[in-house]
């Protein structure tokens, strides 16, 4: 359901209906704020083709602060960190018990999730807690693009420290995992330099010279296909024209800038190295449309295809 204050209540309705003809969708979150997004598209004139909790099950998820219940439309709240909080472990649960397939998860605020307690910087990092995952990475697909990240939810002061010569051999290794689950044949794996013109040998900085290029040379001992590093602001250009099948970036901007200006709607979030199958929408909240009948359930629809796709 995602944070019941946002987007998501009403992307994961549209997206059901317009998926359900495919596959089996069952909507896991809390029935009271489902339903009351049910009947405001109704009242907004969009129908939509199923009955709730009849033709498309809805798993309760009620409990801990308010579970849902006296949540804030349109911004953040305790109630509806919670709310989202219980939807995705009770979803993580039913994929770890073999009871669904793959899970797909809806926008949630991290404010709001800190405000109910529950100190996580984003779904990554709490899916990994839940399953136990010590080795993991965020993947993004959309505009002809796919990005992987070896730093996700950091300050960028803190990035430098964290570009280790082990954290990047181990995204690159969950790199060549992510291409295999995709069925990409002799894939093409291409390694983002963090400095400006990955660093210009040593000019602009260390980090290509003593962690980046180090786990490139390693990652190819083991195998794997992996080049660089090299300069990102035409790394994506050369991607997006097919020279690379999958590019790992060293934090969070320098990878999602250019995939979310190809393929903002349609953009899907794949957590790698978990024991289940998630994806998600690649964007937010959008506090600013909720709960307004105007939400473009796009990505959404792309995620649920794609986590189908990597469950078969």
């Amino acid at each position: 359901m995602g944070d019941p204050g946002g987007i998501g209540p009403e992307i994961a309705l549209k997206a059901a209906a317009l998926t359900m003809k495919e596959l089996t969708p069952i909507l896991v979150g809390n029935t009271a704020v489902l339903m009351e997004a049910y009947e405001m598209l109704e009242g907004a004139g969009a129908p939509l083709p199923f009955s709730l909790g009849g033709d498309v099950e809805v798993i309760e998820t009620v409990g801990g602060a308010g579970g849902g219940q006296g949540y804030t439309k349109g911004s953040p709240s305790k109630q509806g960190g919670q709310a989202a909080y219980n939807a995705i472990v009770k979803a993580t649960e039913m994929a770890l018990e073999g009871d669904v397939d793959a899970i797909v998860t809806a926008p949630i605020s991290k404010e709001a999730l800190q405000m109910a307690g529950h100190l996580w910087p984003g779904h990554t990092e709490l899916l990994a807690h839940l399953t136990k995952t010590e080795e993991f990475a965020m993947m993004l697909v959309g505009g002809g693009l796919r990005v992987m990240l070896v730093t996700i939810h950091e300050a960028i002061r803190d990035v430098p420290a964290l570009v280790t010569r082990q954290r990047v051999l181990s995204t690159l290794r969950l790199a060549y995992r992510a291409c295999d689950m995709l069925e990409i044949k002799n894939p093409r794996i291409a390694v983002c330099g963090l400095n400006p013109h990955a660093g210009e040998g040593g000019l602009f900085g260390q980090e290509e010279i003593e962690a980046i290029g180090p786990a490139i040379e390693a990652a190819k001992a083991e195998g794997i296909p992996a080049s660089g590093p090299y300069p990102a602001d035409s790394l994506f250009f050369r991607a997006k024209n097919k020279e690379f099948d999958l590019v790992v970036s060293m934090y969070h901007d320098q990878g999602l800038v250019p995939l979310k200006l190809l393929g903002f709607e349609t953009g899907v979030n794949v957590t790698v190295g978990l024991p289940i199958i998630r994806t998600s929408p690649d964007h937010g909240t959008a506090y600013d449309i909720a709960w307004k009948a105007q939400a473009n359930p796009s990505s959404m629809i792309e995620a649920i295809r794609l986590a189908a796709t990597l469950s078969q």
